[in-house]
């Protein structure tokens, strides 16, 4: 028995959207421990926007900062600028950008960073 390819296609982008909406309700819910949203870039040694924290010059555009010790998620307000993290010291290993205004649990611990414009 065949199905026709528009109700696949209909259950598929079902699918897809009740698994967007249950990403949405999951980070909503988990954003209630994070700190307020204030101008600049943080970068925060824990995860939600916990511990120790380190506060990012975003008028260093392009110039690779290793941390002292590995970031689990950031924060970023800014209209222009953006954060590029990494998995290894001297911007080396996988990346991640997290756009202008982001406020996120990094997929793995950020050993270096760059600013790179938004």
């Amino acid at each position: 028995m065949f199905i026709p390819r528009k109700k696949i296609r209909g259950a598929a982008a079902a699918a897809a959207m009740a698994a967007a909406l249950i990403g949405l309700g999951a980070g909503a819910a988990g954003a209630a421990g994070w700190p307020p949203l204030q101008e600049g870039a943080h970068l925060y040694a824990g995860s939600n926007g916990t511990g120790p924290v380190t506060t990012v010059d975003l008028d260093d555009l392009g110039t690779c900062h290793t941390l002292s010790g590995a970031s689990l998620s950031v924060q970023v307000v800014s209209g222009s600028s953006s954060l590029v993290v990494y998995s290894g010291t001297g911007c080396t290993g996988a990346a991640w950008a997290s756009g202008s205004l982001a406020q996120s649990d990094l997929p793995w611990a950020a050993l270096s960073y760059r600013v790179v414009p938004a």
